[in-house]
């Protein structure tokens, strides 16, 4: 897990969102609302497929258009293998990781993978990885 996770604000744009997915070398950022409980997750692709492909202005669009529904997240004291079955179930590589409403961390695929044994790692990404 990496932590403190670093989060973006609902209010922040699509590119203040880019820029520091750049900075910190990461595909995927929390959403923070203004009471910082996380309110969903944006991705790079979320970024490419659902904003400059579309047309939208990256320096306006907020990324709380990002934000909709419940993000999918693990408890910072659920197992590895709950969390991989979590991963499986929702398609996901990435998952934010709370303590009660706090964001403590992000963790992710290749944690996994340089941490936990190799068949879980193998039966996470052909999870992740189906239709």
């Amino acid at each position: 897990m990496t932590s403190p996770a670093e989060c973006v604000n609902e209010r922040d744009t699509v590119q203040e969102a880019a820029r520091m997915m750049k900075e910190l070398q990461v595909g995927m950022l929390p959403i923070c609302g203004t009471d910082e409980r996380l309110a969903g997750t944006i991705t790079d692709r979320d970024i490419v497929v659902n904003c400059v492909a579309e047309g939208m202005d990256t320096s306006s669009t907020k990324v709380s258009e990002y934000a909709q529904g419940k993000p999918v997240t693990i408890g910072a004291n659920d197992p590895v293998e709950e969390a991989i079955r979590t991963m499986q179930k929702h398609q996901v590589r990435r998952l934010p990781v709370i303590d009660g409403h706090s964001l403590v961390g992000m963790l992710a695929q290749a944690d996994i993978a340089r941490f936990h044994d190799k068949n879980s790692t193998g039966e996470l990404v052909e999870g992740i990885s189906r239709d």
